[in-house]
């Protein structure tokens, strides 16, 4: 049996102005009908894996939770890491947990943001590398180069082992410039480093206690101090954060002796950047890729996309990179996609929330979306799911019209509780305790209209939360 660990959480800048850091690109449906997680799920389930423990964050935990439901898993436990500590605590925290329940079979750790449609061929790679994560070696997926990459990390392997199932790694290089990448494909004994690997907790924890200590005592401590409330498990936020901020790949991997990889041939993607998007969606005849209502004359080698109710319409262009959501555009030369880290370092240093806060704004109750705003006013469309509760809350600076537009609403306005249907209001005056839900079985859409001399989100002050956020 293999214990899967998916990791989670992180931002998602490279895919901006559609994936931000309040909605990063693991939880968005790139490649078909499922997120990038879902079909990272799919791809652990059957008999010989246990259910999977999941690591993010906690502002992204009912992300997690919604996209859990919608897949029908049920996770061993959803792990929230206090403080973001790279790969290395990450894992580290993982193999504790499972050490600490009597386990210490392999662990698959996968990230949740790659894209593997092969799973035959994925699984068949792991049977390959499990006897050897079973002895106590630390196993990694070396991915057959198609190209000379220069966005992904190589792993060098040891030319005595030529032709074997599983090799021995004589080196990690980081990111290479063209001139070596290309080097690097000519040689054949370099692999794409893909960040997936299977390694047994006490294996790890070996590893990690001999060549990142700090790391090994850290996490351990913060693990033991660990509160639940579950699915979610809490490790202490002091001691998670001593831990020093290190991959695994600098912590242990290139350290160890243990280390060995299994090349693959299947199609990979960390899907790292809208360039690699064009590549493995299905271009048409002129090479481009077009989502949305989107008019192309003379357009060739693109990838052009309106996420929003917005009709884009391009004459003669080749090789651009157009992507429009509701509140953001970016344009590009798709050769230089991967620019748009400074576009969004840019927007962060000039204070601009749309470098990291999308249109629709997600809550563990619902979301809520910006659609109209002015000297006073705001207006929003709130959508709240089936069984969903706001906190109950009041405000200072601003009052509150809500209009409910389908579903059956729960309305709390000071002492009074009643239910609103289609077409019916309410009105919640400035200081007033008040609280929506949706007592139904199908979603509750709402329009809320905002009144008053501030309208910012931080003039709510929550009294109750069944979300643990008052």
């Amino acid at each position: 049996m293999i214990r899967p660990v998916i990791l989670a959480g992180g931002g998602g800048a490279r895919l901006w102005p559609l994936s931000r850091t309040g909605n990063p690109k693991q939880f968005h449906a790139l490649v078909g009908d499922q997120s990038l997680l879902q079909a990272t799920l799919q791809r652990c389930g059957g008999p010989n894996f246990h259910p999977p423990l999941l690591s993010t964050a906690e502002d992204q935990r009912f992300f997690v939770v919604d996209q859990l439901e919608e897949a029908r898993v049920t996770p061993a436990a959803i792990l929230l890491e206090p403080v973001a500590r790279n790969t290395g605590p990450a894992i580290a925290a993982a193999a504790f947990w499972a050490l600490a329940r009597g386990e210490d079979e392999p662990l698959l750790v996968m990230p949740s943001d790659h894209l593997i449609e092969d799973t035959a061929a994925f699984q068949e790679a792991i049977d390959l590398a499990f006897p050897s994560a079973s002895a106590g070696e630390l196993l990694t997926f070396g991915i057959r180069p198609t190209r000379a990459h220069t966005g992904y990390g190589y792993i060098e392997t040891s030319a005595d082992d030529d032709g074997a199932p599983v090799r021995r790694v004589e080196k990690f290089v980081e990111k290479p410039d063209l001139a070596r990448a290309e080097q690097f494909v000519k040689d054949g004994g370099y692999y794409w480093n893909s960040g997936i690997f299977l390694l047994r907790p006490s294996a790890y924890v070996r590893e990690l206690k001999l060549h990142a200590p700090e790391i090994a005592t850290h996490v351990e401590q913060a693990m033991r101090g660990a509160s639940a409330d579950a699915p979610f498990l809490r490790p202490d936020r002091d001691a998670f954060a001593a831990a020093p901020n290190l991959s695994i790949d600098y912590a242990v991997l290139e350290k160890s002796d243990r280390v060995r990889v299994v090349p693959v041939d299947f199609a990979w993607s960390d899907v790292g950047s809208w360039e690699a998007v064009h590549d493995i969606l299905g271009a048409d005849e002129q090479g481009n890729v077009l989502k949305g209502d989107v008019l192309a004359l003379d357009v060739r080698d693109s990838l052009i996309r309106s996420d929003a109710d917005v009709t884009v319409a391009a004459v003669g262009l080749e090789r651009i990179l157009c992507v429009i959501t509701e509140d953001a555009a970016f344009i590009a030369p798709l050769d230089r996609a991967q620019e748009v880290r400074n576009v969004v370092e840019e927007l962060r240093g000039r204070g601009h929330s749309r470098a990291d806060e999308p249109a629709r704004v997600h809550r563990p109750w619902g979301t809520y979306q910006t659609v109209d705003r002015g000297d006073r006013f705001q207006t929003k469309r709130i959508i709240v799911k089936p069984g969903g509760k706001l906190s109950l809350q009041k405000h200072k600076h601003r009052s509150e019209h809500w209009v409910v537009v389908s579903g059956t609403a729960e309305v709390t306005v000071g002492e009074k509780t009643s239910l609103l249907e289609e077409n019916q209001s309410t009105y919640i005056p400035a200081g007033t305790p008040h609280r929506l839900a949706n007592p139904g079985t199908v979603p509750l859409h709402l329009v809320e209209v905002q009144c008053g001399s501030y309208l910012g989100e931080d003039d709510i002050v929550r009294l109750e939360d069944v979300y643990g956020r008052s």
